[in-house]
């Protein structure tokens, strides 16, 4: 048993919205690893950044993404981050992986500056996040098999896209 879909990408890319939509469509279940990782902890992820660290976290998630991989059948969306982590790359592979790219001036509208994203607190989030982006796209492509670009679409748009991207995989599975 694996997931139909992970999806991947920088926060505001709108993983957990369209993963959401996908799963429906697709008559699967839905989850996300942050919320895995929150289930698990019994706190929120800012709560285990502040009081455990990111080290702490990112084992967590990995965890909860290497259990995922093994046991959920539906939509699973990862955590902006979980890329970043060796062991999570490598669990990736042979998974259907779609990277949902956003820019900064979208990806920036639509966090919203939040400090509720523990790496985007701070002084300039705006920079943080653009240094986000340039760090972590190599590797969103690297353990991507296909890429779909969110800036200007709605997203059910993006699910569509998704599903089209995915369209031999998903139909393997149904």
């Amino acid at each position: 048993m694996s997931p139909v879909a992970v999806l991947v990408g920088p926060p505001g890319a709108g993983k957990s919205t369209v993963g959401a939509l996908l799963a429906e469509r697709l008559g699967v279940p839905f989850t996300d690893s942050d919320t895995l990782v929150e289930q698990k902890a019994g706190r929120v992820i800012a709560d285990i950044f502040l009081s455990d660290g990111e080290p702490a976290f990112r084992a967590m998630e990995r965890d909860a993404v290497a259990e995922a991989l093994a046991t959920h059948d539906g939509v699973l969306a990862l955590g902006g981050g979980a890329v970043m982590t060796d062991g999570v790359r490598e669990l990736l592979d042979g998974h259907a992986v779609v990277f949902l790219a956003v820019g900064l001036a979208a990806g920036v509208r639509r966090v919203g500056l939040s400090t509720a994203r523990p790496l985007l607190a701070g002084v300039n989030p705006r920079a943080t996040f653009s240094a986000l982006l340039q760090e972590r796209l190599p590797v969103y492509r690297a353990v991507a098999r296909h890429e779909v670009a969110t800036d200007d679409l709605a997203p059910e748009a993006v699910a569509d896209a998704v599903l089209a991207a995915l369209r031999p995989e998903a139909a393997d599975r149904a």
